[in-house]
């Protein structure tokens, strides 16, 4: 296993990923947690005009009987769907599971014209066929251990790393 990469460092490579991803009317949204908290700042950074979007995976997934509702925020996509250019943001792209869940989320609301996907931090270990168009860091971790990103008061990113 590598050491974990700084998140500060994979964030500015993750803002000018996305700065070359974008179109003029590309609608950026984030998955709680991480990926809105990366959002918030991408949307700032990147002087984009409006809020964007933040999509919650929880009543898509297949473990929801087991997960239940995060306290997280829930969706919400303050623009018309339909015909978007989409890009989804995330801070770890790991099974799929969650991207599979997000984009049902998404197709509740409408039909966009493109979805697309950038990543913090891809670690493999993938169950369904999901890539992410741009990902700051790949690195692997063991499947006994989780990768979430942290962020402190000063709205600073970090990993946190634990057991599951």
């Amino acid at each position: 296993m590598s050491a974990v990469p700084q998140a500060e460092t994979l964030y500015l490579d993750l803002r000018d990923g996305v700065r070359k991803l974008m179109r003029p009317d590309t609608r950026l949204v984030g998955i709680t947690s991480g990926g809105a908290w990366l959002v918030e700042r991408l949307q700032s950074d990147l002087g984009l005009a409006g809020a964007p979007g933040i999509i919650s995976s929880a009543m898509h997934r297949d473990d929801f009987a087991r997960r239940g509702l995060a306290s997280s925020a829930q969706t919400s996509l303050p623009f018309d769907v339909n015909g978007a250019d989409i890009l989804l943001l995330d801070d770890v792209l790991y099974t799929g599971r969650t991207i599979r869940a997000v984009l049902n989320e998404l197709f509740d609301f409408g039909r966009p014209e493109r979805v697309r996907l950038a990543v913090l931090v891809d670690r493999g270990g993938r169950e369904l066929p999901v890539c992410a168009d741009f990902a700051a860091a790949h690195f692997e971790l063991p499947e006994a251990q989780t990768l979430e990103l942290a962020r402190d008061a000063d709205g600073a990113f970090g990993f946190k790393i634990e057991e599951a």
